[in-house]
């Protein structure tokens, strides 16, 4: 492709608030914050911690019922389901019998309400610029390869054979009855003279032919029609209507996003290893992933089965986790199903999730997006999953994987070339953890550092 790529405003945010907003925020806050905390002493006077009790005991229940319901079949998970919701209503039934209910709602929701501004005043302490955006002419010869099964039919429901013909692009269509390699398909057509590559179809489809793209220099797209298309929520793509992707070929800027790679495989999402890869192993995973996991989910939590893993990170070892995720680019706090979002695809490192739960505690701790025992979290340039078996499952971007063991997970940084729409939805913003001392800090006056463990900061 020719032409000299020009930088262009970046996708970040324009003009961060100013440090006096900023610090009102921060205090406005507290005072709310403050506020709820004083209406519950004064509505219920020396029954508050009577309350906190029982609103803590219910919690407690409520979380031990949900890691039950999670990890037994039939009966047992009807009825750990059934005290999951009636839990919550039995708590809220006591606080109504002795007159508080509206004090303890009112609490809450001022709760919340402190929780969203004050997520809002550190939110300029962590939110990341997106990458740089560059400006470079329409291919003239683009390829796109296109999979009709994908997401449920929708190459035929959005007609993206002919929208993407009609601008230019050569398609070629998958025949779900005789599988090809994409790989193969896109390195015959850059012979041919593409200088785009492209994918409407799944994540792991998209990995393949992302893989050739950068391995000849070449800029890639991706046109959201697979099921869940992880890759194109986090490039900020419009997931609703993948046809708008198409318009990155007439008028698209160019991102220079990094790669993960396993051995000699790339993956544009992640690597995955334990639980999460036998899960991906079953046959019926395919065609029904969420089904799937809630069956497969309990033996795999309850039952140690399987190789014994070894995660290495750094100077980090994480001694016989349950479930591994290593993906391109860390996953946001909380995130430990690695289903969510990464606010960066440029840092530069790949994030690190080890998993180790038995029980409901360290369940609750996951299901909060807390560090706790159950969770390990890091953010490396490389990573070796060992176990003490010759070959692991592997779920590589949701294919699934038996590869030789040790495992090495590495990070290419700017290699990949992905052309989006200029015009796009764009992609999301960290979200910040409300840290009540920063905010202090904060709302005083004082200096708030930057965050150290930023995996922004490690930009290459």
């Amino acid at each position: 492709m020719g032409g000299t790529r020009k930088p262009v405003q970046t996708s970040g945010p324009e003009h961060p608030p100013r440090a006096g907003a900023r610090r009102w925020a921060a205090r406005l806050a507290l005072l709310v914050a403050g506020g709820a905390i004083a209406l519950l002493l004064t509505a219920a006077g020396g029954r508050s911690l009577a309350l906190l009790v029982v609103g803590l005991a219910g919690l407690a229940a409520t979380v031990a019922a949900l890691w039950w319901a999670l990890a037994r079949h039939g009966a047992a998970r009807a009825v750990s389901a059934a005290l999951a919701a009636l839990v919550p209503l039995a708590v809220l039934v006591s606080y109504a019998t002795v007159g508080l209910l509206w004090a303890v709602l009112s609490v809450l929701v001022l709760w919340a309400l402190a929780m969203l501004i004050g997520r809002a005043a550190l939110a300029a302490d962590i939110e990341p610029a997106g990458p740089r955006q560059y400006a470079t002419p329409p291919p003239r010869s683009p390829f796109l390869i296109m999979n009709p099964r994908s997401g449920g039919g929708k190459v035929g429901r959005f007609d993206l054979v002919a929208k993407a013909r009609a601008l230019g692009a050569e398609v070629a269509v998958l025949d779900p009855a005789h599988p090809q390699d994409v790989a193969e398909l896109a390195r015959r057509a850059v012979a041919r003279g593409a200088d785009l590559l492209g994918v409407a179809g799944g994540d792991g489809t998209q990995a393949e032919v992302a893989g050739v793209a950068a391995g000849h220099g070449l800029p890639f797209m991706v046109i959201s029609a697979g099921t869940r298309n992880h890759f194109a929520r986090d490039l900020g793509l419009d997931r609703t209507d993948p046809s708008t992707g198409l318009a990155a070929l007439t008028d698209g800027v160019e991102l220079r996003l990094d790669l993960g790679v396993i051995g000699e495989r790339v993956f544009v999402n992640n690597a995955s290893f334990g639980v999460y890869a036998a899960v991906v192993q079953s046959p019926a995973y395919r065609d029904g992933k969420v089904p799937t996991i809630l069956r497969e989910l309990p033996e795999l939590l309850t039952h140690r089965t399987g190789p014994r893993l070894t995660v290495r990170a750094g100077g980090t070892v994480i001694d016989a986790p349950q479930a591994v995720l290593v993906s391109n680019n860390p996953y946001q706090l909380g995130d430990a199903a690695g289903l969510g979002r990464r606010a960066r695809l440029d840092s530069g490192v790949l994030g690190v999730l080890g998993v180790n739960v038995d029980n409901a505690a360290q369940a609750a701790g996951l299901l909060r997006g807390h560090h706790g025992r159950g969770l390990t979290t890091l953010a490396e340039h490389e990573v070796v999953v060992d176990a003490d078996a010759p070959d692991i499952p592997v779920g590589v971007d949701g294919e699934a994987l038996l590869l030789p063991t040790p495992v090495t997970c590495r990070i290419s940084p700017g290699v990949l070339r992905v052309r989006v729409p200029r015009d796009r939805p764009g992609a999301p913003g960290t979200r910040p953890t409300v840290d009540w001392r920063t905010l202090g800090r904060l709302a005083f006056g004082r200096d708030v550092p930057a965050r150290a463990d930023d995996p922004a900061d490690s930009r290459k």
